[in-house]
């Protein structure tokens, strides 16, 4: 009997609102290492219904328009993410497109402490020219070989977005190892350009060292992470940043 293949799966998930067991689908995609060490969409998928606890609000709704009566007689999430998010078998690592939101409720206690991949984060350091990271918009910009179009519709419900995510997630096993994905993923996002304010959409090489020094301090904790990775690179001090870069450079 030959061995399972190497397997990661991505996991996307749609929610009542934004309790800590307000999950109400999950879908998921897997895919598989061929023998050539190549990566491919392939294996298992599906989805399932989720019955939240409690009503599911209007805004969520609007969006996946997912019904109260479709989860009335589903189980229940602690019953659901066991069999999902820890298969027999095993997989090398979950993922999922800012996978921030889906480990909310994936819990470890429910995954097993399995290593998360964000396919955000990843495109963020493989893909820095395009001029936006959503799931969707990845999609039309890259146009990912192989992804059937129908297949990834409607947008907002949990196993078409984890298809398209796999796509993604193809691509970049392919071009970056595993182990360097898990990597960039457990750090902040390293955007590629300023997000807002007035350098809105400057690369992060025209900001003054002054400006960088203030940006080092942000709330946000992907533009904090940034503009310290950028005075790093300059060989300047960085607030608040105590640990070496995983990378000497932005990309």
């Amino acid at each position: 009997m030959s061995p399972s293949p190497a397997r990661v799966r991505v996991i996307d998930l749609e929610t009542a609102g934004g309790g800590p067991y307000d999950v109400c689908e999950i879908g998921w995609q897997d895919l598989e290492q061929g023998p050539d060490g190549a990566w491919r969409v392939a294996g298992e998928r599906g989805a399932l219904f989720v019955n939240p606890g409690r009503p599911i609000s209007p805004e969520t709704m609007a969006i996946h328009h997912i019904r109260d009566a479709d989860v009335a007689s589903a189980p229940y999430w602690k019953l659901v993410a066991p069999e999902v998010l820890r298969p027999p078998g095993g997989v090398l690592a979950l993922a999922a497109h800012r996978a921030a939101f889906e480990q909310r409720y994936c819990r470890p206690k429910l995954t097993g402490e399995v290593d998360w991949i964000c396919t955000w984060k990843c495109a963020l350091r493989l893909w820095p020219q395009l001029p936006s990271f959503s799931n969707q918009m990845l999609r039309y910009q890259r146009m990912p070989h192989g992804l059937v179009h129908e297949a990834g519709l409607p947008a907002h419900r949990a196993l078409p977005d984890a298809y398209v995510t796999a796509h993604h997630l193809r691509d970049m096993l392919n071009e970056a190892s595993l182990a360097q994905l898990i990597a960039w993923s457990r750090e902040p996002g390293l955007l590629p350009r300023v997000p807002s304010g007035p350098q809105r959409g400057a690369p992060w090489s025209a900001l003054q060292t002054e400006t960088l020094q203030a940006m080092a301090k942000d709330r946000d904790a992907d533009v904090r992470f940034t503009a310290q990775t950028e005075l790093r690179r300059r060989g300047q001090h960085a607030p608040g940043a105590n640990a070496p870069p995983a990378q000497p450079k932005l990309l």
